[in-house]
C-alpha cells in the first residue's frame, strides 16, 4: 500500500467549487481508496491505495467530474513525495503561512522564472514538480503572475507540513 496526498484544484475557494470533505472522503472510500482522511476545506485528502498515481488520478478525476458536472483537477503525492516537497523548501526561514508551493503534474519549465511577470517583493524557486513562492508582504495584493503555474495548486507550508506529516505514519 502507498500513502497517497491529492490537492484538488480550485476546491472551496472564493465561492467556487463547492465540495463538504464529507463528500470528498466518501469518493475516495467509494474508489476504493482506504483510511481517507481530509485537512481543512481546500480539497486535501491523505488515503492509501495499491493503484500507481496515475490510476488514482484518473479515478479521483472520474469521480470528481461525476460528482460536480465537470473536470476537478488533482494534483497527487506520495507520502515521500510530499515530505521531499518540505524538506527542500526554500524559503524555511521565512513564514510559512506566506509561503507556498505551487504542485504541478510535472516539472516546471526551464522558463518559469522569465516568464512571471509582476514580481515585486515575492521571492520564487523551482522544485521537483513544484513553484515555491514566498510572498513577503502577503499574496492578497500580490500581482505575482507565474504562467506555468496555472494547471497547478498551491498549498502554504503549514498545510504541506500537516499533509506530510499524515502521509508518513
Amino acid at each position: 500500500m502507498t500513502k497517497y496526498v491529492a490537492l484538488l484544484r480550485a476546491v472551496n475557494v472564493g465561492g467556487t467549487g463547492k465540495l463538504p470533505m464529507t463528500e470528498l472522503k466518501s469518493m475516495c472510500e467509494s474508489s476504493g481508496f482506504l483510511n481517507a482522511r481530509t485537512y481543512i476545506a481546500s480539497g486535501n485528502v491523505v488515503f492509501e491505495s495499491k493503484l500507481s498515481e496515475a490510476a488514482v488520478k484518473a479515478k479521483l478525476e472520474k469521480c470528481l467530474a461525476s460528482y460536480a458536472g465537470k473536470l476537478v483537477e488533482v494534483l497527487v503525492r506520495t507520502g515521500p513525495e510530499m515530505a521531499a516537497v518540505l524538506a527542500k523548501n526554500p524559503f524555511k526561514s521565512r513564514a510559512a503561512n506566506r509561503t507556498v508551493a505551487i504542485f504541478l503534474d510535472e516539472r516546471p519549465p526551464k522558463d518559469t522564472l522569465k516568464t512571471m511577470s509582476g514580481q515585486d517583493t515575492e521571492e520564487v524557486a523551482l522544485g521537483a514538480r513544484e513553484i515555491y513562492v514566498h510572498y513577503g508582504d502577503g499574496m492578497a495584493h500580490s500581482k505575482l503572475k507565474i504562467p506555468a503555474a496555472k494547471r497547478g495548486t498551491a498549498r502554504n507550508m503549514n498545510t504541506v507540513a500537516k499533509l506530510a506529516d499524515w502521509a508518513s505514519g
